[in-house]
C-alpha cells in the first residue's frame, strides 16, 4: 500500500484542537447510530404491520342485507368497527360491521315508547 509523502510542516494539535477533534468524533458515531436505529424502528414497523395482518385482508365484494323498505343515512367508522345508520319505517337502527371481515357484528334499535 502506497503511503502520501508526510508534510514536514503538519503541526501536532493543540489539546484544544485535540478536544474538539474527539468531541466531533462523538458527535459523528452517536449521529451514525441514531440513524441506524432509526431505519431499523422504521423497517421494525413496517414488519410488524405486514406480519400482523396474517392474511385477514377484507373480502373485494360483500352484499349486506338491509330490512325490506330500509334507507341509508349515515356510515362512520368507529376503531375495527364500520357503523351504518339505517331508517327503518320511521325508526332508526345502527347496524356494526367488523372493518377487517365486513361480518356483522351487531345491531342497535331505537324505537319510541308507547
Amino acid at each position: 500500500m502506497i503511503h502520501p509523502p508526510a508534510d514536514d510542516d503538519e503541526k501536532p494539535l493543540d489539546p484544544t484542537q485535540a478536544r474538539l477533534v474527539a468531541r466531533m468524533r462523538r458527535f459523528m458515531w452517536m449521529s451514525g447510530f441514531a440513524t441506524v436505529l432509526g431505519v431499523a424502528v422504521v423497517i421494525g414497523v413496517i414488519g410488524y404491520r405486514v406480519l400482523r395482518t396474517e392474511g385477514r385482508a377484507a373480502p373485494a365484494d360483500m352484499v349486506a342485507k338491509l330490512p325490506k323498505g330500509a334507507r341509508v343515512i349515515a356510515t362512520a367508522v368507529a376503531g375495527d368497527r364500520i357503523i351504518v345508520t339505517i331508517e327503518v319505517g320511521g325508526s332508526t337502527e345502527l347496524m356494526s360491521f367488523d372493518a377487517v371481515s365486513l361480518q356483522p357484528a351487531g345491531r342497535l334499535r331505537f324505537v319510541t315508547a308507547p
